[in-house]
């Protein structure tokens, strides 16, 4: 039988998927092929609407040769920063693919998804309850009959969904529980028994996904399992050829997050308290005696970066490090029979004190490359539970050595987003990931291509970019009256129809907050208000109202057709001045004679400018208006290299001609709209 060619494998796959065929996701196709043929490394492009997990997926299923070898040689892992897109690959478009091709290619591949470990139902922790800490006793609602609180009505549903699930991700129990409630039963990796020691190991949902993927040809992943398979050592992903890493603008910062550490009193005093049980007098009056340090000095932190220890902290991190040695050495060989499942205990106590321990270490050794900052927290509910209070973080001033070094070696490494190209080229995202310029070479320095592929949308023609020229310059945290002005009048010609886009939660609540008295008849949604994804349910649902928020706003808002039209950002998304590991990165790109600000700030506000002017068009019917409330995109040198970041939009300055168009396109939609009611009456 002739081998079936990659056009005729992505006609079969778009085709099972309901697709259309555009000539990006052919190129992208033929350009991973290449790669993955020629063990190189590719980065590629790809607007909206182009259909790139197929343009991956295909040539990516195509290459393997049925169960991987223990070398890992045919398997493929795809990295997503979303679980909306893990989602999206392993309930619809990898069992439509696999299906389609399966007539071409006289094999079905394996596919599974793997996650870290605390994203798994852990029965152990379930079934005996977990270690005396504080949280004793919460257990106990397990039995009550009807408990009243809220976490103890999450409980209660975790144990009946333990019954029923086949997978114990975390990520299938709908409605989901809060964090805290879904902490009693979850164990991080530090906290695992292992499956030899564990009752339940046979049983266990985390393992069995490892399994699974082991015996997959593609396994879907994220980013920060990613991460921690790259910064740990020990691997946790299984051996692989082909790495793909989808939404790969986001890699960066989710490798820094798994990379910064932190310290709170609430997490040492945590571990204190575990370590009491198991270790003689003496090691944990010591361990409370630095505790007690350590929090007498957060009380008095102000948030900011600590470009040299203050000599207190140090000592009291000194005390804390060896405090924690003392107890570790102490745990190691407690082994007390009269404790209830002792080895749970012990793990418990051990991950919590060796991650203090581990924390105090690092910002003690002081290495250049790390930043460390106060940062101060203001109390939050809901799933996202934290406490108030002050922390001591550290991350590292970059990630591109660690990537350069762990990633781009020994597979071939696939980068994809819609956007990668910023100010014009792939260079800036390049440098973030370690690679050198294109087309350069050296020894430590991998090669790769660039490939744009383009979008399937017409943007001169299907969106406006409109520059506020005439508003005054932004100033920092100060009162916008002029842009409030504009804004309302953008909605009121627009007739609602606005996802708002601001470059901080204090000015999406003031401008909903005095929208709302002045425009009525636009209801606003406000982030914060609702859960995410109920309020961008009711942002579709209904043309007249608009949404306010930022951050997962500028990224997570896929709402195609009449509901959004016109997305404003209040100015442009610069990093705060006072951010200590943005303005640790841009200083350093100075001192070594480059611009910080282009390297750093820059890059920062046109990844995310291009991301926010990407909620616009999210299919070929689709049109609008992007509106930037920031006369400096027009005005300031560097405006042209955001500009150049942003969709081929038509632009313009002119304020009344772009309510005309606001105008126009919203008639046309209540035409249509008007048009379908009629048309479903009858």
């Amino acid at each position: 039988m002739t081998k079936p060619s990659l056009p005729e494998l992505l006609h079969a796959a778009v085709t099972a998927v309901g697709g259309t065929e555009r000539p990006g996701q052919v190129t992208m196709a033929e350009s991973v092929a290449e790669a993955i043929d020629d063990n190189s490394h590719l980065l590629v492009q790809a607007g909206t609407g182009t259909g790139k997990s197929l343009g991956y997926l295909v040539p990516a299923l195509a290459h393997g040769m049925g169960t991987p070898s223990a070398e890992g040689w045919g398997r493929v892992v795809v990295a997503t920063a979303t679980l909306a897109l893990q989602r999206q690959l392993v309930e619809r478009d990898l069992p439509r693919t696999v299906e389609a091709l399966h007539p071409l290619l006289r094999r079905r591949p394996e596919f599974a998804m793997l996650k870290g470990r605390s994203n798994y139902l852990c029965l152990h922790r379930l079934h005996e309850g977990m270690p005396q800490d504080e949280e004793e006793g919460l257990f106990d609602q397990f039995e009550a009959a009807a408990p009243t609180s809220k976490l103890g009505q999450d409980l209660l549903r975790l144990r009946d969904w333990s019954d029923d699930t086949e997978t114990g991700d975390r990520d299938d129990l709908t409605p989901g529980v809060s964090d805290r409630a879904w902490s009693q039963v979850s164990v991080s990796s530090r906290e695992c028994l292992g499956a030899t020691k564990c009752a339940y190991g046979a049983e266990c949902f985390a393992e069995m996904a490892r399994e699974r993927a082991k015996l997959a040809e593609v396994v879907v992943t994220n980013h920060a399992l990613l991460a921690i398979d790259a910064i740990e050592g020990a691997p946790v992903l299984p051996q692989h050829e082909v790495l793909i890493v989808d939404e790969a603008h986001e890699l960066v910062s989710r490798v820094t997050g798994v990379a910064t550490g932190e310290l709170t009193p609430g997490q040492v005093n945590r571990a204190v308290r575990r370590a009491a049980k198991l270790v003689n007098e003496k090691a944990a009056d010591q361990l409370q005696t630095a505790a007690e340090g350590f929090e007498r000095l957060m009380e008095l932190a102000l948030p900011g970066r600590l470009e040299e220890i203050p000599e207190d902290l140090g000592y009291a991190l000194m005390a804390l490090r060896d405090a924690c040695r003392t107890v570790i050495s102490a745990i190691g060989g407690t082994r007390d029979k009269s404790v209830q499942d002792e080895d749970a205990v012990r793990k418990q106590a051990l991950a919590s004190v060796e991650s203090v321990h581990d924390v105090a270490e690092r910002i003690t050794n002081g290495s250049e490359w790390d930043v460390v900052w106060y940062e101060r927290h203001e109390p939050r509910g809901g799933s996202s539970y934290r406490q108030a209070g002050a922390s001591l973080r550290v991350a590292p001033m970059s990630v591109s050595g660690l990537l350069r070094e762990k990633l781009f070696t020994e597979r071939s490494v696939i980068l994809t987003s819609a956007t990668l190209k910023l100010g014009g080229d792939f260079n800036g995202v390049a440098a973030s990931l370690g690679l050198g310029p294109e087309g350069s070479t050296g020894d430590d320095l991998p090669e790769w291509k660039g490939v744009d592929v383009g979008s399937p949308f017409d943007y001169p023609r299907q969106g406006i970019l409109y520059v506020a020229r005439h508003l005054a310059r932004p100033a920092r945290d100060g009162d916008r009256a002029d842009m409030l002005d504009e804004l309302t009048e953008l909605i009121q010609a627009a007739g609602g129809r606005t996802l708002g886009l601001f470059s901080s939660m204090r000015a999406a609540q003031l401008a909903a907050e005095e929208l709302r008295s002045r425009i009525p008849e636009f209801p606003i949604l406000l982030q914060g208000e609702e859960t995410l994804g109920e309020l961008i349910k009711n942002f579709a649902a209904d043309p007249r109202t608009c949404l306010f928020g930022t951050l997962s706003l500028w990224q997570g808002v896929d709402v195609p057709g009449p509901s959004c039209q016109l997305v404003v950002m209040d100015k442009i998304p610069f990093p705060r001045p006072d951010d200590p590991l943005m303005s640790a990165r841009q200083k350093a790109v100075e001192e070594a004679g480059g611009n910080g600000f282009m390297a750093v700030a820059a890059t920062h506000a046109a990844l995310l400018m291009a991301q926010g002017a990407g909620r616009l068009v999210r299919a070929s019917g689709d049109r609008g208006v992007v509106a930037v409330l920031d006369q400096r995109l027009a005005t300031a040198r560097y405006g042209s290299y955001l500009k150049a970041s942003l969709p081929d939009f038509w632009y313009t300055t002119d304020r009344h001609q772009v309510r005309k168009s606001l105008a126009a396109i919203d008639a046309a939609a209540r035409r249509a709209e008007a048009e379908t009611g009629t048309a479903s009456e009858a």
